[in-house]
């Protein structure tokens, strides 16, 4: 684990300060991820597949091009994302 020291003449306020950026980033990104999964969930009610069969398919090249399919990898590649940093936001711990 990587640790990362800050210095300021108000460590407090500078505290408050990141821990409320990180309070909104990860709010952020957990909206995101919401609507991320809405479309998602779009996609796979459309085509009445599962997103990880979706993948698998359009990897294996079984699926004809649509924009549809270019926009649920995206989608897909974007909730991965958006969980990663989450994640990373969540594991952040402040020691004295």
């Amino acid at each position: 684990m990587a640790e990362l020291t800050l210095r300021s003449k108000d460590p407090d306020s500078l505290r408050r300060i990141i821990q409320s950026a990180l309070s909104e980033r990860l709010q952020s990104v957990k909206a995101g991820i919401k609507k991320t999964e809405e479309r998602i969930q779009e996609f796979e009610t459309k085509y009445q597949l599962s997103t990880e069969e979706f993948v698998n398919s359009f990897n294996n090249d079984e699926l004809s091009h649509s924009f549809d399919f270019d926009e649920w990898i995206g989608e897909s590649q974007m909730l991965a994302h958006l969980q990663q940093t989450k994640e990373s936001i969540e594991e952040i711990d402040f020691v004295d």
